[in-house]
């Protein structure tokens, strides 16, 4: 009968303990539910106020997630507040495990701060085409920690702001226009003025090449077997790969009309001695 009565004393305290927690826990419950209701809310309203807005795309992504992330901390705060954590208690662990987070996420870190950069100096924006950590493609978007590109064959690379941030990073759309290099080699016996006559010829008649700075060609090298011209020429980039792909296969045609040839590299082997008889 007494290990009965120990039994149902401590049955009793469990049930007055929850009885006396259940409030807050309930209370804290309905701040979770509502907390995450209003944050939903308020991120769609940054939302449509950055649509309204012609901010950077670049820092209205970057913002967004900060936000987002920033209110759930604060609510998170207020659950564990409600539930009886004193806040000079919730204080002292949320420094304890941010040192210990910190310590952990270094690289996160290093890719939060890289993000930060990004944003300040904006050595690319959204929608720019990059080369950059072996990628190149377009910006889709930077992200409080990653920037998201799209490949020449449509596919994602995601790639830590803290490379990027800290290592070279190529920028093809900074400029409005850019320069190609075009090397063709002819033969020797050609006639290198009709070569170049016809090289400025094509470039003159492409629309897609800017006029000013002029095209120009000159001799590059001396090779093994063919002298080396490059034609050198400034195109928008909006039509820069038409015009670069246009212009060496019209350089082939109209050298095969001039008869200049573009030699390849060959070897001609030749055989000292008497033949083998069978």
């Amino acid at each position: 009968m007494e290990k009965f009565a120990d039994y149902q004393e401590h049955i009793d305290k469990a049930i007055d303990w929850i009885w006396e927690v259940l409030p807050d826990v309930v209370m804290a419950l309905i701040i979770l539910v509502a907390g995450l209701w209003v944050i939903g809310f308020l991120n769609k309203m940054v939302r449509k106020f950055f649509e309204k807005k012609d901010y950077d795309l670049a820092l209205e992504s970057f913002l967004q997630s900060f936000i987002s992330i920033a209110l759930k901390v604060l609510l998170f705060v207020l659950v564990i507040t409600q539930l009886g954590v004193k806040s000079s208690s919730l204080i002292a662990i949320i420094g304890a495990a941010g040192l210990a987070i910190g310590l952990a996420l270094q690289g996160s870190l290093s890719n939060f701060a890289g993000g930060v950069l990004i944003l300040l100096f904006k050595p690319f924006k959204i929608g720019d085409w990059i080369s950059a950590q072996g990628v190149d493609g377009s910006v889709k978007e930077i992200t409080i920690f990653y920037t998201k590109v799209n490949t020449f064959g449509n596919q994602l690379a995601i790639i830590p702001n803290g490379q990027l941030s800290n290592n070279n990073v190529v920028n093809y759309s900074a400029m409005p226009t850019r320069r190609d290099n075009i090397k063709v080699g002819i033969g020797y016996s050609s006639n290198i003025k009709t070569a170049k006559d016809i090289m400025l010829d094509i470039c003159q008649k492409n629309e897609n090449v800017l006029k000013d700075p002029m095209p120009e060609v000159y001799v590059d090298g001396l090779g093994d077997s063919s002298v080396n011209l490059s034609l050198r020429f400034w195109a928008e980039n909006s039509v820069f790969w038409a015009a670069h792909f246009f212009i060496i296969e019209e350089v082939k045609r109209r050298f095969d009309e001039a008869e200049i040839e573009i030699p390849f590299p060959q070897r001609d082997v030749h055989v000292k001695g008497e033949s083998l008889k069978a």
